[in-house]
């Protein structure tokens, strides 16, 4: 008698999306979807009463639609009410611009601050 041992597939992981991914899909959202994120670092940042994380992003827009679209950005960062689980966007700054008129593109760097609520 011969009895095949086969082991099962485990079944694939729903990998919860964290602060960096769901920062990064609020930004393209401000940005109307049309921009793409080419950097993003973050770096912690503690105080005696606040913990979270420094987060530089460098987005792209490409194409005239897309440049005004960047602009719209540019203008609602600082104000914007981020909805973030579990975390409060304290500031959020556009600290460099890079614009070309021809071909049309943009490149803007935001630094925004997260805070872990609790």
């Amino acid at each position: 008698m011969h009895i095949d041992q086969t082991r099962p597939v485990p079944a694939k992981r729903r990998q919860r999306k964290g602060t960096r991914e769901r920062l990064s899909e609020a930004l393209i959202a401000l940005a109307e979807g049309k921009a793409r994120i080419t950097a993003h670092s973050e770096k912690g940042w503690a105080s005696i009463t606040f913990a979270g994380a420094r987060h530089r992003v460098e987005l792209l827009f490409e194409g005239a639609e897309a440049v005004e679209a960047g602009e719209c950005f540019i203008a609602f960062l600082p104000e914007h009410e981020f909805s973030i689980p579990g975390q409060l966007v304290a500031d959020a700054a556009v600290t460099e611009v890079d614009h070309t008129v021809e071909p049309p593109h943009m490149v803007v760097t935001a630094e925004i601050l997260v805070l872990e609520e609790g």
